[in-house]
């Protein structure tokens, strides 16, 4: 991987205070004095009488403790070079007032709308702003650009998506995501159960934090209430604002090939005006691409952006505009492996998109129908779904999964094969039974057999009309479907295979439909992969190293506890049942003023071979802040289990937060969602 240079001398000193930003609407803080809410903010800036443009990155990841450290990276190296940087925490998590809200919902752009104006007034703003984040920060940063706060002039958005419902962590193809939704859902509601921290937010914590608890509710009794794309979900995805984003901000879109949203620089770069976007896609996981994470190489990211800024917010001409519409990252064929310390690859770069390089080439499917019922727990070895650089976050070897799928070859022959885009499937189907899954993964196969996962899509067949509807498939009948798979950029070498594997089960991604377990025929006569082939070109697309400003100095205590396995999978083979534990990064964090922060978490999935109703998720949540010497210990935990019938998800949650060893919240919920469609 690249080595990241600390950069210690900048053009500017800098230094940093912590605000709060009032915004309108909404309950007033606890306590009862009747004003608006007020938003935590720290800002980092250029020791200047000259005022500055402003960057805003604003989330709900908690400035003051876990983004702490991602936040010392960039904020201050920002400031330095003549930018007054903002890291602002929304309405309801850490230190800022209100209730924690939806994701992207409507409260929380308006808010943020209020934040970019408030900038902008300052004395030591110049009047223009930028936007920035990762995930749920670079979605509000898209989101918020397209309502059009006039002092918004440009945006970076990294890994963040533009659909609430399938792109993002709720639903994969019209089917509910049980990796996705449960473990997601589970992981903010322990986030939005932590407290505000005395140390920052003042005497008034408890209050605050216990005001705060009461208004909590799981976010999945509204994400499954909502199985088709009707209006909950479209209000605050940007495909509908897509005309709105065009005529505001530039946008700097970013992803990672291993990152679940690295579509959306793709729709970006082609729905934007050319002369106000750009889109970069690297071989990175979920992060920003400066990162130390597998899988690399990491890139001058800061760098990067910084051309940006001082192009959009400086007037200044630095090039960047003149870049290619996207740069991509082609990665070389590489065995199956759980992480890779650095992708093999190339960068090229693409004029326009849909690219003057890339050509649809079509692979007729061959052979006689085939019937295909895959065992409930195929899908064992897709991965993390959104990963982190973490040990075991990528697919193992896919022969396992392969071999409880129909699978068709494609020999490569003396020339590489090179695809940038979606692929695409169209599947001549027959179905006995009114509900049913389809997944399609595209796999480079090397001449020893090793499986590599290359892309990969999947259709709920009950919304081969539209996410917005579900459709039962009749009885005994034969129809086509059409899917596209994510997104890739890779090289398929001489003497290795194209493999592309169909299977009716992918747990614990994709909840499994009642009766699934029936399957479906595939025609292949009358079936076709198409592979977006790109013309090799001579580029010269290239990027500094990695540079970031010093670090905050957190510190990792030493523990003797035996670390738990990332991913463990557990086969009970006389029940014929399946079990997989997934630990997210856990473990304590000491920072410098003092606090101790610590989570635990795991996610664990449990199916039959043979029984789709047999699907649980379960997530347990710890987590604790303490301050030793304040004597200031809090901790939260949380349990949320989803299950499902044939007519209903059923989903259990519970709250316990005590401040040391008192209980000062419990709270259980119990819902039965009537299954329709999803």
């Amino acid at each position: 991987m690249s080595r990241t240079t600390i950069r210690t001398g900048f053009p500017y000193e800098t230094a940093h205070d912590d605000v709060r930003i009032p915004v309108d609407g909404g309950a007033s803080r606890a306590g009862g004095t009747g004003r608006g809410v007020e938003l935590y903010a720290r800002i980092w800036r250029p020791l200047t009488d000259r005022p500055v443009p402003a960057l805003l990155e604003y989330a709900p990841d908690r400035l003051t403790d876990r983004s702490g450290p991602r936040d010392r990276q960039r904020h201050p190296w920002y400031a330095g070079h003549g930018y007054a940087s903002v890291r602002v925490d929304v309405r309801g998590h850490g230190n800022s007032g209100g209730h924690p809200g939806d994701v992207h919902d409507a409260r929380e752009l308006a808010d943020g709308v209020a934040v970019v104006e408030w900038l902008a007034a300052r004395p030591w703003c110049d009047g223009r702003v930028g936007m920035f984040g990762i995930g749920r920060g670079g979605g509000n940063a898209l989101r918020i650009a397209a309502l059009g706060p006039e002092p918004l002039k440009a945006v970076v958005a990294v890994g963040a998506p533009d659909d609430r419902y399938d792109g993002d962590a709720h639903h994969l193809g019209g089917s509910v995501l049980g990796v996705g939704a449960h473990a997601r859902a589970a992981a903010l509601l322990a986030a939005a159960c932590r407290p505000p921290d005395p140390a920052y937010a003042g005497e008034g914590w408890r209050e605050q934090w216990l005001d705060r608890l009461e208004s909590v509710e799981p976010l999945a009794h509204r994400w499954l209430a909502h199985q088709t794309r009707d209006a909950y979900w479209r209000q605050g995805s940007l495909r509908e604002a897509y005309p709105a984003l065009a005529a505001g901000a530039a946008v700097l879109a970013v992803g990672g090939w291993h990152d679940p949203c690295r579509d959306t620089v793709l729709r970006l770069v082609s729905a934007l005006p050319p002369d106000r976007v750009r889109g970069i896609i690297g071989p990175w996981s979920h992060q920003y691409p400066d990162g130390d994470r597998p899988p690399g190489p990491a890139i001058g990211f800061l760098q990067e952006t910084l051309r940006w800024w001082d192009h959009w917010l400086k007037d200044a001409d630095t090039g960047v505009m003149a870049e290619p519409l996207l740069r991509s990252w082609i990665g070389a064929s590489r065995p199956p492996a759980t992480t890779y310390e650095r992708s093999e690859g190339r960068w090229v770069g693409d004029p326009a998109w849909p690219s003057p390089h890339v050509t649809p080439v079509v692979y007729g499917l061959q052979g006689d129908e085939v019937a295909v019922a895959s065992p409930q727990h195929t899908g064992l070895d897709a991965g993390r779904f959104r990963p982190r650089g973490g040990a075991a976050d990528l697919p193992p070897d896919q022969r396992e999964e392969d071999a409880k799928s129909a699978c068709f070859e494609f020999a490569v022959g003396a020339a590489p094969v090179e695809v940038l885009g979606s692929p695409a499937v169209r599947l001549r189907l027959r179905m006995d039974v009114p509900h049913g899954q389809v997944v399609a993964r595209l796999c480079d196969v090397a001449p020893d057999g090793a499986s590599t996962l290359v892309a990969r899509g999947a259709l709920n067949l009950g919304s081969r009309e539209g996410p917005d509807r579900s459709v039962a498939w009749p009885p005994a009948a034969a129809g086509d479907v059409s899917f596209e798979l994510d997104a890739v950029g890779y090289r398929f070498p001489p003497g290795h295979r194209i493999r592309l594997a169909l299977s009716s089960a992918y747990w614990p991604w994709i909840w499994p439909r009642p009766g699934s377990e029936a399957g479906w025929t595939v025609r292949p006569a009358a079936s076709v992969l198409t592979l977006p082939v790109r013309t090799p070109t001579a580029d010269r697309v290239a990027f500094e190293a990695p540079e970031q400003a010093p670090p905050l100095g957190v510190a990792v205590p030493e523990t003797f506890d035996e670390p738990r396995p990332e991913r463990l999978v557990v086969r009970d083979v006389a029940a014929g049942s399946w079990r997989l534990e997934v630990d997210p990064p856990s473990g304590t964090r000491a920072y410098p003023d003092g606090l101790e922060y610590t989570e635990d978490a795991r996610d664990v999935y449990e199916i039959r071979s043979a029984d789709p109703l047999s699907a649980r998720a379960t997530s347990e949540w710890r987590i604790r802040l303490h301050r030793p010497e304040e004597a200031w210990d809090v901790r939260v935990e949380t349990r949320s289990s989803t299950a499902c019938d044939s007519s209903a998800f059923t989903l259990s949650n519970e709250v316990v937060c005590r401040e040391g060893d008192e209980v000062v919240f419990h709270r259980t919920w119990e819902r039965r969602l009537p299954r329709e469609a999803g």
